[in-house]
């Protein structure tokens, strides 16, 4: 998909240079991918201390 973006110039260099990528598609889309891996694990994280994990892996292989 096609986007005219107006992006700093300055920033989208720093982020290049960060992350050993070459062009400025593959960052934009490497920082897009980050963020939505940041987006799940705090939806991930809200589920700390409501799944019991007590489990008898004896139990769950006879299954």
């Amino acid at each position: 998909m096609r986007t005219t973006l107006d992006l700093p110039e300055e920033l989208l260099n720093e982020a290049m240079k960060a992350a050993r990528i070459h062009t400025k598609t593959g960052v934009i889309i490497a920082a897009l991918e980050d963020l939505l891996r940041k987006s799940k694990l705090t939806r991930l994280k809200e589920f700390k201390g409501k799944i019991d994990m007590d489990m008898d892996m004896d139990v769950l292989r006879g299954r």
